[in-house]
């Protein structure tokens, strides 16, 4: 089977990665792909129809799409004369993650644990709430925002000043979200849906925040590691009867055309889980942990999705701990330089994984290109000695104006 990925991300490489390894799969192509994955084809994730020709011309049989741009934009719905199987949901069920409202009244109507919340739009205004909440509340623009889109405010100023750059961005009639500020420990739950069940992968962290201590902007993510210590059977139960199943009932229900990823971003409040978004594609860079720990075949899980026979497959996970650290360019997120040559690759452990995100490469050598760089994924029998064994190997890894976080993975150890 010829395989093609949709992305440029760390996540890409890991899913080529991991199809690669399927003696099912002839080749795996990247669209456009990055300084470390093979078989790049340069073309824009958002040219449908370009993509379409080389799939139709190469033989693919399975599309994977990374991103969730193209979901939300309706390639599932393109292809849809094709016979080429688009993993992903079409457009309508994509609104879960391309529309906050549409999913927050979504799991509103399907009793799926959240954050209270009012919806504002058409200038509606927002004081009287503000007030109410003292400021302490998360502000969250209802379209995709590439990440940039959501404001977890503690004072009344952080409030309004996230409104208006809002407004300043999106114009005065920019719909948005206002909902109650929850606290505790985030967490990924991500799984695979046919639309009539859903088979979860392990459970994983993800560190937002740029510096040590979620300090600092909020980026992509800095880092994840599976599974989560804390995270053990009496909370996967709750997390089952607070969003999984009635997130699956309100799929049959609407009869969504959902053949995909779907993610669950939870808060665990006192032990509670909350659904604080769903994405409809892989996290990144929760990937790079989650698809390494998966024994089990990508590609079987993804066919069984297509012929309706999910609920039959068994999932079988690696032992250990698997921890990932981001090396990013100074300045990410915000502005930063790139052309940089990356040295030490070579150097890292063969035991541990290296996954690229923004690299190009000339030749044999590679130079950063984007605000997230390497990804460096390590595995041990315990957290600590992963997380021991994953710094050991980024300090091989250098390049101009390289950071990353020096705390990935403490959270589950203090836990």
């Amino acid at each position: 089977m010829n395989i093609a990925v949709m992305g440029s991300g760390g996540r890409e490489h890991t899913i080529a990665w991991k199809l690669s390894q399927d003696s099912n799969v002839d080749k795996v192509y990247t669209i456009p792909g990055n300084g470390g994955t093979d078989n790049n084809v340069s073309l824009d994730i958002n040219n449908f129809e370009a993509i379409k020709i080389f799939c139709t011309e190469n033989g693919i049989e399975l599309l994977f799409v990374g991103p969730e741009a193209p979901l939300a934009a309706g390639i599932v719905d393109y292809f849809e004369d094709t016979g080429i199987k688009v993993f992903g949901p079409d457009k309508e069920a994509a609104k879960l993650e391309g529309s906050k409202i549409y999913a927050k009244n979504f799991m509103t109507k399907y009793n799926v644990k959240t954050a209270e919340f009012e919806i504002f739009e058409n200038d509606k205004n927002p004081d009287e709430l503000i007030r109410k909440l003292n400021g302490n509340l998360v502000v969250k623009y209802d379209g995709l925002a590439a990440g940039k889109g959501v404001f977890v405010c503690s004072s009344v100023e952080e409030a309004h000043e996230s409104i208006k750059s809002l407004k300043t961005k999106y114009g005065n009639n920019v719909r948005y979200i206002v909902e109650q500020k929850l606290t505790g420990q985030e967490i990924s739950i991500i799984g695979f849906t046919d639309g009539k069940s859903i088979k979860l992968l392990l459970p994983s962290q993800d560190h937002k925040p740029a510096y040590d201590g979620d300090k600092g902007p909020n980026t992509g993510g800095m880092g994840a590691f599976c599974p989560v210590p804390f995270c053990d059977e009496n909370l996967i139960q709750k997390i089952y009867n607070n969003a999984v199943n009635p997130t699956l009932n309100g799929i049959r229900n609407e009869n969504l055309n959902y053949r995909g990823v779907i993610y669950f971003g939870l808060m665990v409040d006192n032990n509670d889980p909350y659904v604080l978004e769903y994405n409809v594609r892989l996290g990144d860079p929760e990937t790079e942990v989650i698809l390494p720990a998966l024994k089990s075949s990508l590609l079987e899980l993804i066919l069984a999705c297509y012929d309706d026979s999910l609920d039959s497959v068994d999932i079988a996970f690696n032992d250990g701990y698997f921890v990932d650290v981001v090396l990013a360019s100074g300045g990410y997120p915000g502005a930063y330089e790139k052309q940089f040559e990356i040295d030490g690759l070579e150097d890292v452990d063969t035991d541990c994984l290296v996954f690229h995100a923004g690299t190009k490469r000339d030749g044999s050598n590679v130079y950063t290109y984007g605000g997230r760089v390497i990804n460096v994924v390590c595995q041990a029998d315990d957290l600590q000695s992963a997380i021991n064994k994953v710094y050991e190997n980024v300090k091989k890894i250098s390049f101009k104006n390289c950071f990353y976080r020096n705390d990935i993975g403490s959270k589950g150890i203090s836990r």
